[in-house]
């Protein structure tokens, strides 16, 4: 049991053009990326880990986004995501209390999970590839994130991805002969985005 986040979490994009929503513009005309806040009634950051007798599946219940779009820029585009490792939850008390633990996310020394973008690349029509820095327990990899747009339309969307992380290589490796975990953990995160200047 392990995961993220940014996603997680883990997690974002931005787009939408004026002649398609995938063409980013070929100069730096257009450094003009605007604020995006976060629905958090219809977005998450959840979490599978696989194991012996059964898969956890949780989700992290207290985290931020700091979203920049430019429209007609992708590559001005940026996120950054803020996790409270202590919000994990898997509705099972002694098992999100031993995840909090030194075993896992020791959430005393590491009270945090972040992802930081590096670049926002669009690839086939809907697709995105989000490239950036994950810190999981003190330890950060560059790691590229796939994701989609479900939507864009007056400052409105969302997005949503879905990848795996080898919970070992942020320094999670408790393990039990009873229940042994799989290495791979599942990350999926789903954000609705609104640009306040567009309600105006």
């Amino acid at each position: 049991m392990s995961l993220l986040r940014l996603g997680t979490v883990l997690a974002l994009p931005a787009v939408l053009m004026a002649a398609s929503p995938f063409h980013a513009a070929s100069d730096s005309a257009s450094l003009n990326p605007r604020p995006h806040t976060v629905d958090k009634a219809h977005s998450q950051i959840n979490f599978i880990a696989e194991s012996r007798l059964i898969d956890a599946r949780g989700h992290f219940g207290t985290w931020d986004a700091n979203i920049n779009l430019d429209p007609a820029n992708l590559a001005a585009s940026s996120v950054t995501i803020t996790i409270d490792a202590s919000s994990i939850d898997t509705r099972v008390e002694r098992r999100d209390s031993h995840l909090k633990s030194a075993d896992f996310f020791d959430v005393e020394k590491h009270p945090t999970i972040t992802f930081v973008s590096t670049a926002v690349r669009p690839k086939a029509e809907g697709q995105l590839e989000i490239e950036g820095d994950l810190t999981v327990r003190g330890t950060t990899k560059r790691v590229v994130l796939p994701a989609s747009m479900v939507f864009y339309e007056e400052g409105t969307g969302r997005f949503r991805g879905e990848f795996v992380l080898n919970r070992k290589e942020y320094g999670i490796a408790y393990d039990s002969r009873v229940n042994p975990i799989k290495d791979a953990v599942t990350v999926q995160w789903d954000f609705a985005v609104n640009d306040p200047a567009a309600a105006k």
